[in-house]
């Protein structure tokens, strides 16, 4: 296969410090955002042609040979367990049809979401009536008939979208969020939508702080972090409930979940993926992705959920989305895999240093990424004043961002924020010239990251997500290993803007040489009362108080 050059990073490099800057400048003056009483303001997306076409029509970005995968010998006796690319294999060739594959994810929401409680609602008549259609319908790439989970803050069509939130239980948009519209017209298939933190902030609770999801490693054990705030999607996925589903993420929504539950997690670099029909939480930190079980999934979904949008401004002028499904395929030299690109991946002082399961796990990633032809491990330095600029009193500089849209509600009735209020406050009560030091102080850490840390590397590892959250660069989450208790480790790569492929090509190398992401929970325990497959619209089950609850001062300390 002939591979192709990734774009120039250096012109990138000045181009993003530009628009980051530009960006801050239009998070202090004021910039339109979709909140229920705004709803229409924006509109339905615009679908361009060729990237993402109209519903029903190929889409060449995502009908090609490198986007389906022969199913693995396992995989046929159970349609939950297909990959996106092994699904899409098998209904392009008519050996499984649409509707089977949503039918084998609606008995198993039946059978254990009571335990899971991934969903807040599961669109069953809908998602087989679409399956049927498309059916009927002419292919239209890799996502064609593929069931989807969407988690609850982005806009579904005449379907509540209620961010788990007291403020818009009753909120019903008139339109799709882009990226739902996106993977709409690509074929995806809408199964529900998701548990999340309340307004995007925790863990899965109700707006009252009740715990619903649960990991879908240990069912049984609320007390496991499953990740947050995207913890629905990922126990969706996670539990063979869908075969992939979207997140945002604000400080780790995607990575934190994809890593607890052994998913491959995307959150790409700001304005990749438009915002427009998302609930916000930050103007200039939101970042919608992917959460899925491998690297070839995971481009997938990016590739049809990225691109320009008239609606969101952060999403216009950018490089043009890159070939992420080729970037994804594993190449090889004879018999051996090598990485796409020559690779130097930037290993941070102390990252794999001791002997938990955790730095056991990363000496074992280090080890597997080395033996991979083209990588290159290089020891990097944390540039100036790295704990001072990624730590707690700059990263809540996004807090006044998080207020501001929400200050008629704030000025009403403070109940309607629920067990999260304190972060509104917070942000409410910051000060004007700490929230423009805290954006000239951003300017300043990205220059030096950009600088300084990628001068020596291409991509680097993570030991948190917060520094990249804080400047908008991509970073790709994926699983590394397992806990004496059974329970995931994963681990995050970092990039360049706009480098997605990047990332993309080294955890597709990675996985090609280790079976961490092809590993699934064991289903939970039988639920007394006889299951069925979820029929109708089904709504949450009601909250369980034994799994615990979270604490208004809980929550602002975890807060996203």
């Amino acid at each position: 296969m002939d591979s192709f050059e990734p774009v120039d990073r250096t012109v990138d490099r000045r181009a993003f410090l530009a628009r980051a800057a530009a960006l801050a400048a239009a998070g202090t003056v004021g910039t339109a955002i979709a909140l229920p009483g705004t709803a229409t303001a924006h509109g339905p997306a615009t679908l361009t042609p060729g990237g993402h076409g109209n519903a029903g029509k190929p889409n060449p970005a995502l009908d090609r040979p490198d986007a389906y995968r022969r199913p693995r010998p396992e995989a046929l006796a159970d349609p939950s367990e297909l990959t996106i690319a092994e699904a899409a294999w098998l209904i392009r060739a008519g050996k499984l049809s649409p509707e089977q594959l949503v039918e084998a994810y609606l008995a198993r929401i039946g059978s254990h979401d009571g335990t899971y409680q991934a969903f807040n609602l599961v669109l069953a008549d809908a998602a087989l009536a679409t399956a049927r259609a498309a059916t009927r319908r002419s292919h239209t790439g890799a996502l064609h008939g593929i069931p989807l989970a969407i988690k609850d803050n982005y806009y579904t069509a005449g379907v509540p979208t209620t961010a788990n939130s007291y403020l818009f239980q009753d909120f019903v948009p008139p339109f799709d969020a882009t990226a739902v519209a996106r993977l709409k017209a690509s074929g995806a298939i809408v199964l529900g939508k998701t548990q999340m933190g309340p307004l995007a902030t925790t863990r899965a609770t109700t707006p009252a702080g009740v715990i619903t999801t649960v990991n879908a490693w240990t069912p049984t054990n609320p007390d496991t972090d499953p990740g947050g705030s995207s913890t629905g999607t990922a126990t969706a996925v996670a539990g063979r409930m869908a075969t992939a589903g979207t997140g945002t993420q604000t400080g780790g929504s995607i990575t934190a979940p994809s890593n607890a539950q052994n998913l491959t997690g995307i959150k790409p670099t700001m304005g990749r993926v438009s915002l427009n029909g998302i609930i916000p939480l930050s103007y200039t930190r939101d970042h919608p992705g992917p959460l899925a079980r491998d690297a070839k999934d995971a481009a997938i979904m990016l590739t049809a959920m990225a691109g320009e949008d008239p609606a969101d401004p952060r999403s216009q002028g950018l490089p043009a989305v890159p070939r992420l499904i080729e970037a994804a395929t594993p190449v090889y030299a004879g018999r051996r895999v090598k990485l796409r690109w020559k690779t130097r991946i930037g290993v941070l002082p102390g990252y794999a240093t001791g002997t938990s399961a955790t730095a056991l796990a990363r000496q074992a990633f280090l080890a597997e990424l080395a033996a991979i032809s083209g990588a290159t491990l290089v020891d990097v330095p944390l540039p100036d004043e790295w704990d001072l600029l990624g730590g707690n009193t700059f990263n809540n500089i996004r807090l006044p961002e998080r207020s501001e849209p929400f200050m008629p509600y704030l000025r009403t009735d403070l109940r309607g924020f629920g067990v999260a209020v304190t972060s509104w406050l917070q942000g409410a009560l910051l000060g004007g010239n700490e929230f423009i030091t805290g954006q000239r102080a951003k300017l300043l850490f990205l220059e030096r990251v950009l600088d300084q840390l990628f001068d020596a590397c291409d991509v680097v590892v993570q030991t948190s997500p917060v520094p990249f959250d804080i400047l908008g660069l991509p970073e790709i989450a994926f699983p590394i290993g397992f806990s004496s208790a059974g329970v995931p480790i994963g681990t995050i790569l970092g990039g360049l803007p706009y480098a997605e492929d990047r990332l993309l090509s080294v955890v597709a190398a990675y996985q090609e040489v280790t079976d961490w992401h092809w590993r699934r929970p064991a289903d939970p325990p039988a639920p007394a009362a006889g299951a069925r497959a979820a029929r109708g619209t089904v709504a949450a089950a009601e909250p369980d108080e034994s799994r615990g609850r979270l604490t208004a001062d809980q929550v602002a300390e975890l807060t996203q």
